[in-house]
């Protein structure tokens, strides 16, 4: 018998006991199991039917963590190419980029109209509803290398060829398999809220917010989010970057340098126009520019100040930092710690009466706020608008107008930069966005703030709660969207990243969150940083920018 902490209670454990098992066995009345959807124990993640082999503790992953939510999305994807495998056998599918909680999929060999979407959603309705066990298989490196090439799939089988692990899991749902980066629902009855929608080029399969995983949110269709990734998909498919095959492709050949000129001259474009747009507008004298963390927005501001002046337009940059409250005023938040992400640690009076004084003319003097003692100081800083002039505001909730009540919306140009993300990792398996800012942020902190890995983790969830509270619900407020992402930093981050992530033991409470982000950056090849332009957004993270540090 082993030994098992279960949630805290001491449980003696035959060999061989499935996790599900015990967890029917011993899980609290008021548990509903179905949203216990995997577990780890002693801190890796496993899939309910693995079996007890060691002493262990075991602790439950909910559907409605970040965690569970992954693993449920996963599942509900397999359940979606199941359907379309039923259905129309000549038809195969492309996971492409996600828009909130969507995921855009492109299906070819299928004209995608109303009676397919209703088809595909009812045959997933079926699946879902027989319960239908998501069984794996494991097989050798070497074994899937085969399966996908006589599938047709050499890429597939090229990405895989180095892999550290001896063995992988397929995951399949009667004849329909697939290979995931990360674990399954042990079947398909723990899917429960989920819809599917028509676009241009196949399906957007939606799920629910972690947060309330009983509703799906309206459809994320013909906005300016979804433009902007296909823009930048359809970018880098002309650059020849669909994938993490074509990018490390490039690197083996030695071509990577041009792509990624290439990509950071239109980065630049970009801001240009973004620029002459501004010019063009002659009555905007506000620019908002709002973003999550580790979007880039500094080295953005910075890279756009220099094409205004290139427009011969001088600008003015007003911190957001410069007029908070002093500190022993910042609210609490409903978890009863000070809360610096709500708006209201911003003195809002304050700020938009400075913007108004500059807009009409007058000199006014900066603010500057002292961290260490938690107070506003002034040092004599005077500033005064050019009569063609424009304020730049960057901050957390420049896009929310209740930052800026007292200014006229005729005169703002709002800006949503982001690094949304386009690179996928096969045809099944895409890369967050999210996992591309962790990863930016977890290299900066490291760099510049001489945090741990572990520091980092630990604020991430606090970071992201503030983002959905006050970044993403007005994203669609902007003029323009501007994404940072590059399809080369992730050859960057292993280069100076992977030793120091696989540095974290199995008794890290952040293990398994690192272990996933080493197994998504092992199947990159390194890349030196010296490729990188010293104007790059990169050069925010990791360092030698011509901008700062």
């Amino acid at each position: 018998m082993y030994k098992v902490n279960l949630m805290d209670m001491e449980i003696g454990v035959d060999k061989d006991t499935q996790i599900y098992d015990l967890i029917k066995k011993y899980s609290q009345e008021d548990y509903d199991i179905t949203n216990i959807i995997a577990c780890k124990v002693n801190g890796v993640i496993k899939n309910l039917n693995d079996v007890i082999d060691e002493d262990c503790d075991i602790s439950y992953i909910f559907t409605n963590s970040t965690e569970g939510m992954r693993i449920y999305v996963r599942g509900l994807t397999l359940i979606l190419i199941k359907a379309l495998n039923d259905l129309y056998p000549q038809a195969c599918i492309n996971v492409d980029y996600s828009l909130g909680e969507a995921i855009c999929c492109e299906i070819k060999g299928l004209e995608i109209i109303d009676e397919v979407v209703v088809a595909l959603r009812k045959r997933m309705k079926e699946i879902i509803e027989e319960n239908i066990d998501i069984v794996r298989k494991t097989v050798t490196v070497e074994e899937l290398q085969k399966i996908y090439l006589d599938s047709g799939f050499p890429e597939k089988a090229e990405l895989i060829k180095d892999t550290k692990t001896k063995s992988l899991s397929l995951y399949y749902i009667e004849d329909t398999y697939g290979y995931f980066y990360g674990k399954m629902p042990i079947s398909t009855g723990y899917i429960k809220t989920y819809d599917l929608k028509k676009y241009e080029k196949g399906v957007i399969l939606m799920y629910p917010n972690r947060n309330d995983i009983s509703i799906i949110k309206a459809s994320y269709m013909n906005n300016k989010l979804y433009n902007t990734l296909k823009e930048y998909e359809d970018f880098y498919h002309t650059v020849g970057i669909k994938n993490i095959y074509d990018l490390n492709e490039m690197i083996r050949e030695g071509s990577i340098k041009d792509a990624i000129m290439i990509t950071e001259a239109m980065h630049e474009k970009k801001i240009a126009s973004i620029a002459d747009n501004i010019k063009k507008s002659e009555d905007k004298k506000l620019i908002l520019i709002a973003g999550p963390s580790s979007a880039g927005k500094t080295t953005f501001a910075q890279r756009l100040g220099i094409q205004l002046l290139v427009n011969k337009i001088k600008y003015i940059t007003l911190s957001m930092d410069n007029y908070f409250i002093p500190r022993k005023e910042v609210p609490i938040g409903e978890n009863g710690e000070v809360d610096y992400e709500n708006i209201n640690v911003v003195d809002i009076q304050y700020l938009n009466n400075d913007i108004n004084k500059l807009i009409n003319g007058e000199q006014i003097e900066l603010p500057e706020f002292n961290f260490i003692t938690g107070q506003r100081e002034y040092n004599g800083k005077m500033v005064k608008l050019e009569p063609n002039g424009v304020i730049i505001l960057e901050g957390l909730h420049a896009l929310n107008d209740d930052l800026t009540p007292s200014i006229n919306n005729e005169l703002k140009y709002k800006i949503f930069v982001s690094a949304l993300t386009v690179l996928n990792v096969d045809s099944y398996n895409r890369i967050s966005t999210t996992d591309t800012r962790l990863l930016r942020r977890i290299i900066r902190d490291s760099q510049f703030r001489n945090y741990t890995i572990e520091q980092t983790m630990s604020r991430w969830e606090s970071v992201r709660s503030g983002e959905d509270k006050w970044i993403f619900p007005f994203q669609e407020n902007a003029d323009v969207m501007f994404n940072t992402s590059l399809p080369f930093e992730f050859s960057i981050f292993k280069k100076v990243l992977q030793n120091e992530l696989e540095s974290i033991p199995k008794t890290s409470i952040y293990y398994s969150e690192t272990n996933r982000l080493n197994s998504l950056l092992s199947m990159f090849l390194p890349l030196d940083s010296e490729l990188i332009p010293i104007n790059s957004i990169l050069r925010e993270f990791i360092g030698g920018g011509c901008f700062y540090r």
